[in-house]
């Protein structure tokens, strides 16, 4: 039997899984790479799901049927999270999690914990959100999965910042999340070589069987992911030392924009003569596929705070393709140097990017400015990256070697096979320190959610005493149901309570006679909350269709 322990209930929403129509980037891949593995490989007895409502409910039920997995889906909505039960660790798809963590307060922080991923972490909101989620109600059981220890140590720093202010001004602060380093993972299989495609775009292209191939698969945002000069340069400087050879960079990827397309181009124009420049659409899983299977080289030459893992690599690695990277962020734990060649970076000490962390602060620089600019102050070793270019293309037999490790090192270590027992182990850890926490004394009350008329209490007159006096029926010359249609309560959605109930209340009232009765002897009758009851009173009253008589 498997233990719901090692479970957690995914929080879904199609921002967070669904690049094909939410928008193509890093985070939403992964997320719909991660919820496919998830299918395939939990060791779970059920699905869970937690969502704002049915849409969502919808959304991940279809994508659990399009995996193939036969197993139950339970859905549970953000307004009742306990119903994960006996699920007890939500998994929510950003390190952003403050918020949850005050929707879990009104239920108390032991009823579940908490597991968040780490994707970009340069943004504001991310920044933001450290601190936030520091002043927030967040657990010890609580975890961010952080995907490399690059950005382990950029999130530690971060924290670091945030404990610092937050100690100074109210002293001793509450254990931080767990923060394990767990990459990213991948279905190494639908990345396999496949030959066809690769004589396909080869034939298309007229590139013979001795020219060789670099290619990237990445967004293409010369402010946002890698600045395309400097690779330009290398591979331009590669093929002057291999005469007789002809060089083709491949870029399969999305321009963001027409300034990412005009750079890029007039990027390969100027700083690559003598290498051949193609790009294909990124969106195109067949231009995908053609890309890694008829490249002889894959780089990933990133120099940008945008990027913190980069699956691409290890794509290409699951392709059996040698590969080329900046030795930068996530790439320093994936490409070993049987796999491919990382290229030493320097970058600006912190002092000298203070203008840019000012100024993003401010708003007076955007973030693709404040990336664009940390980017064009760190430098790739150009004669290393050319030097990596000029040992692999002169050498088959090494790309070979370097490709079948890859393949092996893809499977063994980034396929989701590996990758998801590591996070039902973190879930199983985190329940167990939940469970064996001493009880929770902070209060339930969520302080930027209180109840309006608590927040409100000193606008009105009087406020209705809960359980005490008497409703009085009102003579009216106008039904309910004529003043609920002429209010059009319905068109905002979320009544405050259903006619039907109004109604019914009015209804009860009325048959009691002009005595009037109490709220408590309305909800007895009819089998209502009395909660529920005085809220319709108080409808009631407020159309003159009742009137209250305060107790004595």
């Amino acid at each position: 039997m498997t233990d719901p322990g090692r479970n957690a209930a995914i929080w879904y929403a199609d921002d967070g899984y669904d690049p094909v129509n939410k928008g193509l980037n890093g985070r939403r891949v992964a997320g719909a790479s991660f919820l496919a593995g998830f299918f395939r490989h939990a060791d779970v007895a059920e699905f869970v799901s937690l969502t704002q409502g049915r849409k969502g409910q919808a959304r991940f039920a279809e994508r659990l049927a399009a995996s193939g997995r036969d197993l139950p889906h339970r859905a549970a909505y953000v307004s009742a999270p306990l119903r994960m039960a006996p699920v007890h660790t939500l998994y929510y798809p950003s390190p952003n999690y403050a918020e949850q963590c005050w929707l879990r307060q009104r239920f108390g922080k032991q009823t579940y914990a908490i597991s968040g991923i780490t994707h970009t972490t340069a943004t504001r909101a991310v920044m933001q959100g450290m601190f936030d989620l520091r002043a927030a109600p967040q657990a010890p059981w609580d975890a961010v999965i952080c995907t490399s220890r690059s950005v382990h140590a950029a999130t530690l720093r971060n924290l670091d910042l945030a404990d610092a202010q937050l100690r100074a001004r109210f002293g001793a602060l509450p254990p931080r999340p767990l923060m394990p380093v767990i990459p990213l993972g991948i279905d190494c299989n639908a990345y396999a070589h496949d030959p066809a495609a690769r004589d396909a775009l080869r034939s298309r292209m007229g590139w013979g069987p001795d020219d060789i191939v670099i290619a990237t698969l990445s967004r293409l945002l010369p402010y946002g992911k890698f600045d395309p000069g400097p690779l330009f340069l290398a591979l331009q400087a590669a093929r002057q030392e291999l005469p007789g050879r002809r060089l083709h960079m491949l870029a399969c990827g999305i321009y963001a924009d027409t300034h990412s397309k005009n750079t890029f181009e007039a990027c390969a124009r100027a700083l690559m003569p003598d290498v051949s420049y193609t790009h294909l659409d990124g969106a195109d899983a067949t231009a995908r596929r053609e890309t890694l299977s008829g490249a002889d080289i894959f780089t990933f030459p990133i120099d940008n705070i945008q990027e913190t893992f980069g699956l691409a690599p290890i794509e290409a690695m699951a392709a059996g393709l040698p590969v080329v990277t900046s030795d930068w962020d996530g790439m320093r734990d994936t490409v070993s140097e049987d796999v491919g060649i990382r290229v030493p970076t320097l970058s600006a000490p912190a002092r000298h990017t203070l203008p840019e962390a000012w100024r993003y602060h401010c708003q007076q620089q955007s973030y693709a400015q404040y990336s664009s600019n940390v980017s064009a102050l760190t430098a790739i070793d150009l004669p290393a990256l050319t030097r990596a270019f000029v040992a692999l293309a002169s050498n088959p037999d090494k790309r070979r070697s370097m490709g079948e490790a890859g393949k092996r090192r893809a499977r063994t270590l980034y396929d989701w096979a590996a990758i998801i027992p590591q996070m039902q182990d973190l879930w199983a850890e985190q329940n167990a320190m939940r469970e064996a926490a001493d009880d929770d004394k902070t209060p339930r009350a969520v302080p930027m959610a209180p109840a309006p008329m608590d927040l409100f209490s000193a606008y009105p007159t009087a406020q209705l005493t809960p359980g005490r006096g008497r409703i009085h029926p009102q003579d009216s010359s106008v039904t309910l149901r004529e003043i609920y249609a002429a209010r059009r309560y319905g068109k905002l959605g979320q009544v405050f309570e259903k006619e039907e109930t109004l109604q019914m209340v009015h209804d009860a009232l009325v048959a009691g006679g002009a005595a009037g009765s109490s709220a408590a002897t309305l909800a007895k009758q009819l089998g209502l909350n009395p909660v529920t009851v005085e809220r319709a009173c108080l409808w009631l009253i407020k159309y003159g269709l009742a009137r209250y008589e305060a107790p004595s």
